[in-house]
């Protein structure tokens, strides 16, 4: 059972570590991404490890699901999964943290901005995205931020 305030089993007095310091709205993108990672590894044998470079093998196993043509229905909990893995990439490469509103989750880099890796993930499967290409754009708009504050400039 869990709490109505917290979203965690009521028997834990705190989050999990993963959660630890984390705001609220990471509660479930981060159960998504770690369901994806559980179930790659024991279904799939690949291995993910929440590194940007992962990204080009969550790229491909989104293009070969393409290829296979489920319907949506079938892979629209794995590509929630996989959208939550990049989010989570991305919160871990950049320092940014999940946002939610209305039911839909985003990431905002210390810049500022927004970073929808769920809706990517979605727009990979149809053909027209990336999640490596995603990462990379935040990393760079987050380190130009970082650059700012540290008097650099490339």
């Amino acid at each position: 059972m869990t709490s109505a305030t917290t979203g965690f089993p009521q028997t834990l007095t705190q989050p999990p570590p993963a959660l630890q310091g984390r705001p609220q709205a990471a509660v479930k993108p981060v159960r998504w991404a770690a369901d994806a990672v559980s179930t790659l590894r024991e279904g799939a044998r690949l291995r993910l490890d929440y590194s940007a470079q992962s990204l080009w093998r969550v790229d491909r196993m989104i293009e070969d699901l393409r290829r296979e043509a489920p319907p949506y229905a079938a892979v629209e909990g794995v590509l929630r999964g996989l959208g939550a893995y990049a989010g989570e990439v991305i919160a871990r490469e950049t320092g940014a943290e999940w946002w939610a509103t209305g039911g839909d989750h985003w990431i905002r880099t210390p810049d500022g901005r927004l970073w929808d890796p769920i809706d990517e993930s979605r727009r990979c499967f149809a053909g027209h995205g990336s999640l490596r290409l995603l990462c990379r754009d935040a990393q760079s708009c987050s380190g130009s931020v970082d650059r700012a504050r540290n008097g650099r400039q490339r």
